[in-house]
């Protein structure tokens, strides 16, 4: 039985993640700070007729998703950037929504990735406007962030500020890509990296994040939102 989020906490009030699984928001997926969905309806007509009634139940809530419409789907993200996370206010739209797929008879999809790019660099501050400026974002608290969704966020971190400990990447290393997952699909994700080749460098953090690694000594991590 779900949750009723509403009831215990205010609207700004930013929710745990065990708060937000306790809502069990069925199509729905925490990626850090954000609710992912992922709609299949199948044709652009059925996509924007499903759009525009989310839109309206946004506007009635006061409360504006990122809405993005393609020709199969339709991918909806939900935070609450006020508190820089998931409150109350997301967990009612996300029902809200739901509940409009499912009289559009509209199904979700689980396969959910979001991609940030992470820079050893003790500070950043010397780094991160340039970063800002070739993306065509913004630089805000040490963070390289694009409002409008073209560009993968960008953070930095100390050389040793990993989590895990881990052997000296061969060659050295400084960019790597955080990919994040739904927590159903992380270790599905992981052995699929394994099976094209890559190799398990730690799962000390599993199941929050995993180290992998490629055939040329690159590493990356598969993250998800479990054990945060």
């Amino acid at each position: 039985m779900s949750t009723n989020i509403s009831g215990t906490s205010t609207p700004t009030t930013k929710l745990s993640v065990a708060e937000v699984t306790a809502a069990e928001l069925a199509g729905w997926h925490q990626l850090g700070a954000t609710l992912t969905s992922r709609w299949q309806t199948g044709d652009f007509a059925t996509g924007l007729a499903f759009v525009d009634r989310v839109g309206g139940a946004a506007e009635e809530a006061g409360h504006h998703p990122d809405i993005h419409l393609s020709y199969p789907e339709v991918r909806i993200e939900l935070s609450s950037h006020d508190v820089g996370g998931i409150t109350s206010r997301d967990i009612d739209l996300a029902r809200t929504i739901t509940a409009l797929a499912d009289e559009a008879r509209i199904s979700a999809s689980d396969a959910i990735t979001r991609v940030e790019l992470a820079l050893d660099q003790a500070d950043p501050t010397p780094v991160g406007p340039f970063y800002a400026a070739l993306f065509g974002a913004e630089w805000s608290d040490d963070t390289v962030v694009d409002p409008s969704g073209q560009a993968p966020e960008i953070w930095f971190q100390g050389p040793d500020e990993g989590g895990a400990e881990l052997p000296p990447a061969d060659p050295p290393q400084r960019w790597h890509a955080d990919v994040w997952v739904s927590p159903s699909t992380a270790e599905a994700r992981v052995q699929a990296v394994l099976d094209a080749g890559g190799t398990l460098v730690s799962d000390a953090e599993a199941p929050s994040y995993w180290v992998l690694e490629d055939a040329a000594g690159n590493r990356h991590c598969i993250c998800s939102a479990s054990a945060r």
